[in-house]
């Protein structure tokens, strides 16, 4: 009897799962019929059908803003499918791919969840395990560059060994859209390549933090803790959300050493290097300086362009050179923003039947780019004030002390907070990795000079001049 009933409860979930899959197909030629076959490409075939029930349709979109292009310019179209297909009360629901299931938390201990309202996934308690990896996140698509090679070389080598190298914990930091969450997952993904039979989680601090006071919650700590320990990989992001739960911290660090001690493999990362995630507990703090900690700085203008070109052939673009160096020269130091230019290019294209030329590379770049004037950026104001002063590009990111590589240093920085919109931090991060205390010396020193000697104002003003009249 219940050998029949596995079986037929099995042929049921085959033919439900192929009903869904049909039903999608039959959706997706409906709607090719009536858009052109790059929109249907760009916008239609990376939907993935999940479940269905009660008259409403479950799909999967690769991302936030593939939701918001779909449901502003589609939803017409989208709506009047679904009810083709399914009938006139079918209705079509969106899950994006980093979507996590929420969970209330009583006020006890709310003290313990993250601030920005975190949401997760309760993996202890689901019957199939879930690495919650990324499968676009591989090496194949992590373009390397000056400032990821340690890091990317790190994480090639634990792919091969986890747990068997000296990188362990490996413990990568960098500023936001750098490629960290990107970097980390390829590693799990290429471990699973490697050795399917290993267990691999990926979750963030935040997710961390909900399933344990859900835990606490459930009086299913042991669980939790359990579930942890049993991982051959541990794979947190942004683990600076730790800071200021101390009850998380202290479990996690039990974990932490468990892992350690079996010799399976910890990757964290984080926006700052361990040293400087006041907060934490210091007996964590010394554990993540056990193996290697890798920086990832902001790609270089080559760096930059490669990135566009791998992201626009596999987006099926062909791009001219000169509009992909512009995007390249104007968005300097956040590689979610290169991408993000590049989906509203091809969104323009797709659907308004335009070609990609430089005025509409520039409209786009001055809608996307968030960390500066729109014509400046600290690279140009760097090549511009060595050039001027006569001092070697790459002495200026060095930790030299020579009296005119600072004075030009100091110069540059001053500048880039004057003139662009970056950061302080990401000014520190385009001069070699600086923090935004030396770049508030910097600033504060060449304000001080411009007041007492004339040549230095002059020097300030002439390049400031220079630089405006370059970008315009």
């Amino acid at each position: 009897m219940d050998n029949y009933l596995t079986s037929n409860i099995s042929s049921i979930n085959n033919n439900f799962s192929s009903d869904i899959s049909a039903t999608w197909k039959e959706c997706l030629r409906v709607i090719k019929d009536n858009v052109s076959q790059m929109t249907y490409n760009t916008w239609f075939l990376p939907i993935k059908p999940l479940e269905m029930s009660d008259s409403i349709l479950k799909v999967q979109l690769p991302s936030q803003f593939f939701w918001e292009w779909i449901d502003e310019h589609f939803n017409t179209l989208i709506t009047k499918t679904i009810h083709e297909v399914l009938g006139p009360n079918a209705k079509l629901a969106y899950v994006i791919s980093e979507e996590k299931e929420t969970f209330e938390i009583s006020s006890s201990i709310k003290k313990e969840l993250p601030s920005n309202n975190s949401t997760a996934i309760s993996t202890k308690l689901k019957s199939v395990f879930e690495t919650f990896l990324n499968p676009r996140y591989k090496f194949d698509n992590f373009i390397k560059g000056e400032g990821n090679q340690l890091a990317r070389a790190a994480a090639g080598a634990i792919s091969d060994n986890p747990g068997g190298t000296s990188f362990n914990p490996f413990f990568v930091y960098g500023g936001v859209g750098l490629g960290k969450t990107h970097l980390i997952q390829a590693i799990g993904n290429k471990i699973l390549d490697n050795f399917p039979d290993k267990k691999i989680i990926y979750l963030s601090a935040d997710t961390f933090t909900v399933e344990f006071v859900e835990a606490i919650q459930s009086n299913k700590i042991n669980e939790f803790s359990n579930f942890y320990r049993n991982m051959d990989v541990l794979i947190i992001d942004d683990i600076q959300f730790l800071i200021g739960k101390e009850k998380t911290q202290d479990y996690f660090f039990q974990i932490f050493n468990i892992l350690h001690q079996l010799r399976k493999q910890i990757i964290l990362s984080s926006d700052k290097p361990p040293k400087d995630l006041k907060g934490l507990d210091d007996r964590l703090i010394s554990r993540f300086q056990w193996g290697l900690t890798a920086d990832i700085q902001p790609p270089d203008l080559e760096t930059r362009i490669a990135i566009l070109k791998k992201k626009s052939e596999d987006y099926g673009m062909n791009i001219a050179n000169d509009i992909l160096e512009y995007i390249a020269s104007n968005i300097t130091s956040n590689i979610r923003e290169l991408e993000g230019c590049l989906i509203k290019l091809l969104a323009n294209v797709s659907l308004n039947s335009r070609e990609i030329n430089l005025a509409l590379t520039k409209k786009t770049v001055q809608e996307i780019a968030t960390d500066r004037k729109i014509n400046i950026t600290i690279e140009t104001i760097t090549k511009t004030v060595c050039n001027y002063l006569k001092v070697d590009e790459n002495k200026i990111r060095d930790k030299t002390r020579k009296k005119e590589v600072v004075l030009a240093r100091q110069v540059a920085m001053y500048l880039s907070k004057e003139l662009t919109k970056c950061s302080l931090k990401t000014i520190g991060l385009n001069f070699g990795g600086r923090d935004h205390s030396t770049v508030i010396h910097a600033c504060n020193t060449i304000e001080g000079m411009k007041i007492i000697d004339n040549t230095v104002k002059h020097l300030v003003d002439n390049l400031r001049t220079q630089i405006e009249l370059s970008s315009t």
